[in-house]
């Protein structure tokens, strides 16, 4: 898979695509049948598949603050490497900015679809906005499509009960830590990846050393305490994991993604690791001292224990 931020590079590359466009916040089983529909189409046409991801998100350039934006589920490295592993040919990364948001209806078709992807067939949705103050729709875009020789296809919807799956109900169901749902609506467990970092070693002053990851979005998806599974490499072990702003010992309001692996002191500074979230253990509280916060550390990695059945 080839990534690219300047179109101009892909039409060194090639004349033309099959492309969509989209956040794809997730790669869930409802961007993923688009994927399906996307490959379809490319295969149809005999060109390649593009994926147009906008970064930032719209919904992040233009917020106050930080946390008034919808939490990512993915980064933009998971983001990618999901992609690759649907068979996408290209990904243009489509940078979201001031200029960007200036640019009108008409000259985002015609410099962007047209003149920079060769688009041949676009896939998007019935309810898809872009353009100077989103005047751009699927109507227009049908109207430009017979102008400039491409044709329109809204993508197919993927519902579960009735509701369609969307970047936000597996955000609600998250927050209301339904893991079993949402690894239904993903198609996979959920989980946050990222290398170790070094801490404060509060955690092993306490007698719970942690591995400590930096979620790298502007608002996390998950605030508590959790069981989960850590994958190291090839194996997967229990663990105590807290994600959230540690209200007991700083006030810097950086998240921070602690995992306290259970029985294990190897060094994993520097390297990759996958956190994988299985139930809720409490939310993040906030305690009058160090002395509280390792009493209810050491009750949450016993509860810990007990659900994945690990004697100490």
């Amino acid at each position: 898979m080839i990534i690219f931020e300047d179109s101009n590079r892909f039409s060194q590359l090639q004349e033309s695509c099959v492309a969509t466009i989209g956040k794809f916040d997730g790669v869930h089983l409802g961007h993923q049948l688009i994927l399906d529909q996307l490959n379809q189409k490319a295969e149809q046409f005999d060109l390649p598949s593009l994926v147009i991801v906008v970064e930032p998100h719209p919904e992040e350039f233009f917020a106050s603050d930080a946390r008034s934006c919808p939490a990512r589920l993915t980064i933009l490295k998971e983001k990618l490497e999901l992609l690759e592993s649907f068979g996408i040919d290209f990904v243009f990364l489509l940078k979201f900015d001031k200029a960007l948001s200036e640019l009108s209806a008409q000259a985002y078709i015609a410099d962007i679809l047209v003149k920079g992807l060769g688009v041949k067939s676009f896939i998007v949705g019935n309810d898809f906005r872009f353009g100077h103050q989103r005047k751009g729709d699927f109507s227009l875009l049908q109207e430009a499509g017979e102008q400039f020789g491409f044709e329109v296809v809204e993508t197919a919807a993927y519902e579960r009960n009735g509701h369609r799956i969307s970047s936000t109900f597996i955000r609600e169901q998250l927050a209301n830590a339904d893991f079993t749902l949402v690894e239904q609506l993903l198609g996979r467990p959920y989980s946050i990846k990222g290398e170790v970092v070094q801490g404060a070693q509060l955690g092993a002053d306490l007698g719970f050393p942690t591995c400590n990851i930096n979620p790298q979005r502007l608002r996390i998806p998950l605030h508590g305490v959790y069981a989960c599974e850590v994958r190291l490499v090839d194996h997967y072990r229990p663990a105590a994991v807290n994600i959230g702003y540690r209200p007991t010992v700083t006030e810097s309001g950086e998240a921070l993604l602690e995992a306290h692996i259970l029985d294990f002191n190897e060094d994993l500074y520097g390297k990759t690791i996958e956190v994988i979230f299985r139930q809720k253990i409490r939310e993040e509280l906030k305690f009058s001292g160090l002395d509280e916060l390792k009493s209810q550390i050491s009750a949450d990695v016993e509860q810990v224990r007990e659900i994945f059945g690990v004697t100490n």
